[in-house]
């Protein structure tokens, strides 16, 4: 016999529109973002690793296994992909500072540049889609004088709410 705690809550209709609308602002953000990606001469792929490299904590730089769990690639598909981007003049690899068996991976001012123009971009596509991609809210009621967690996010009261990778990373 089955445990009926264990069911899920049944969705509503406004549960599966609230999906839907979800699925459908991520799915034209990043539209946009291969386009504007493709029309800089960059592949999507290149522009994460751009990004990941930036974006990355604490540093200005990463390791190709570091990179590799932060775009959810297998080793060997980040090395060919960081190879494609250095023939570019976007990134460069070095020694690695501590460990002698990895590498460091950078931007060149160049990467910094294109990665300026087209994260300018994006950021400004994320303003104009405002809540189109914020999760919906399940909290059936909302608390009496508390701002929702979207307007909570949009004020900056709240931690964002995260649409990308595990460590918040924005696609």
């Amino acid at each position: 016999m089955e445990d009926e705690a264990a069911q899920p809550e049944p969705l509503t209709k406004q549960d599966f529109e609230a999906l839907a609308r979800f699925r459908f602002g991520i799915r034209s953000y990043l539209r946009f973002s291969e386009e504007a990606v493709r029309a800089a001469g960059l592949t999507p792929q290149q522009y994460q690793l751009l990004l990941a490299l930036k974006g990355f904590p604490g540093r200005d730089w990463a390791s190709v296994r570091e990179l590799a769990d932060r775009l959810l690639l297998r080793h060997h598909s980040v090395v060919e992909l960081i190879g494609r981007a250095q023939k570019q003049g976007l990134v460069h690899r070095g020694a690695h500072p501590s460990d002698g068996r990895a590498v460091q991976v950078m931007l060149t001012p160049e990467g910094e540049r294109v990665l300026a123009r087209l994260g300018a971009l994006h950021r400004d596509e994320l303003r104009h889609m405002d809540t189109a991609i914020l999760p919906p809210v399940w909290d059936s009621v909302p608390q009496p004088d508390a701002p929702s967690p979207h307007e909570a996010a949009r004020n900056g009261s709240a931690p964002p709410h995260h649409c990308g990778g595990p460590d918040g990373e924005l696609i």
